[in-house]
């Protein structure tokens, strides 16, 4: 059922567009090439000379938070006659959701990856840990995407809240600017700011072949600890949905 509602949700995206998933690269190309523009030809404060690389692995996790995070949280009322006349376990329809957003997140993950490699850096064995800092990333806005589907269907504005959240993250997240430039007294907020710890993690491996273990271990918990919240929150409260929907 998972693996059908994936499918079904990926297929649905690209339904009668011509271009299909082209749009998963066309998107964070877009927005680095700005940003590239913006920080380097009009404000030069570009601290690299790879920036669009740097930026790159920015956008790309945090592109997939957003956007797994926003269709997470709807996924329930949007698929409200699917539960109603199907059994299935009502947590499979947000996990499904985000399932589906990071089949787009492997292929601009893929854009990422090639970039990287026509920059001359060569693939070494800390790029193994890629597939685990993505994974954390995926549990993350699973757990977020249960606790925030449950809340909506009670609550219709959650939603937007959701959407407001995102747009302060991106400020928040070092995407196009250099985290060791923040002040002293507010690195607490990329601290407990688990987004920040993936493109931290992304741009260590993939530029700098190195990976900071207290960086990862702080992601694990934090990441891990949100799915198990948003695992026992959804299943307390799913009984009374149908009351709602």
């Amino acid at each position: 059922m998972l693996g059908q509602l994936v499918l079904r949700d990926f297929r649905i995206r690209y339904r009668n567009m011509s271009l299909g998933v082209f749009w998963s690269l066309l998107n964070p190309l877009v927005m680095m090439g700005v940003l590239w523009f913006v920080f380097t030809r009009v404000f030069p404060v570009a601290w690299s000379k790879d920036y669009h690389l740097l930026v790159l692995c920015g956008l790309v996790p945090f592109n997939f938070f957003s956007l797994g995070w926003s269709t997470g949280t709807v996924s329930l009322l949007s698929n409200a006659q699917l539960i109603k006349r199907v059994p299935l376990e009502r947590e499979i329809v947000p996990i499904s959701t985000v399932m589906a957003n990071g089949m787009h997140f492997l292929i601009q993950i893929g854009l990422l990856i090639g970039l990287v490699l026509a920059s001359g850096r060569l693939p070494t064995l800390m790029w193994a840990w890629l597939p685990v800092v993505f994974a954390l990333e995926v549990a993350l806005v699973c757990g977020l995407s249960l606790v925030t589907s449950a809340l909506d269907v009670y609550f219709r504005d959650v939603r937007y809240v959701v959407e407001s959240s995102t747009m302060l993250l991106f400020w928040l997240v070092p995407i196009f600017y250099d985290h060791g430039k923040v002040p002293q007294q507010w690195h607490w907020v990329y601290w407990y700011n688990p987004i920040a710890a993936v493109v931290l993690c992304c741009r260590n491996i993939l530029l700098d072949s190195r990976v900071e273990p207290e960086t990862l271990v702080k992601l694990a918990i934090l990441s891990l600890g949100t799915l198990a919240v948003g695992l026992v929150f959804f299943r307390a409260v799913k009984h009374r949905f149908a009351d709602y929907m």
